[in-house]
C-alpha cells in the first residue's frame, strides 16, 4: 500500500489530466496548490490532502482518498477522489460546456466562413 505518490503522477493516474506531461507542466506553472501555496511535480502527496486545480479556467478541488501510481480506468479511478469543487464553479463548467458536443452545420457549397463571417459567428456566441 502507497504512502506517498508524486503529485503529477497521481493526477495523470486518476484522469484529472490526459497526459502527464500536462499534469507536469500544469504544477511548473502554480496551477496545483494545497493551501494557496503552488506545488512542485515532484511533491508528495499524501491521503486525506486538498487539492486545488486550476484547469481551462476552472478551479477544481479535490480531496484524495487513495494513492495510485499508475493510470487505471475512468470506473477504478473516481474512488481515489472526492470532488469538492463549489456548486458554482461546477454550474459555470456546465454552462461552459452546452452545446459543445455537435459541430456547427453550415450549407453545402458554402465554403470556409471568411474573416468578416468569423468575427460575427464569433460575436454571436458570446451572447
Amino acid at each position: 500500500m502507497l504512502k506517498k505518490v508524486r503529485v503529477d503522477k497521481w493526477l495523470w493516474s486518476v484522469r484529472i489530466f490526459k497526459s502527464r506531461s500536462m499534469a507536469t507542466d500544469a504544477c511548473k506553472s502554480g496551477k496545483v496548490k494545497i493551501d494557496d501555496a503552488s506545488l512542485k511535480p515532484s511533491y508528495l502527496l499524501q491521503r486525506g490532502e486538498i487539492l486545488q486545480v486550476r484547469k481551462n479556467g476552472f478551479n477544481m478541488v479535490y480531496k484524495v482518498v487513495d494513492l495510485l501510481e499508475k493510470r487505471v480506468s475512468a470506473t477504478l479511478a473516481e474512488p481515489c477522489y472526492e470532488n469538492l469543487t463549489p456548486e458554482e464553479e461546477l454550474n459555470k463548467y456546465k454552462d461552459w460546456y452546452i452545446g459543445k458536443a455537435h459541430p456547427e452545420i453550415r450549407d453545402k457549397g458554402a465554403g470556409r466562413p471568411t474573416k468578416k463571417d468569423r468575427r460575427i459567428i464569433d460575436k454571436f456566441k458570446e451572447h
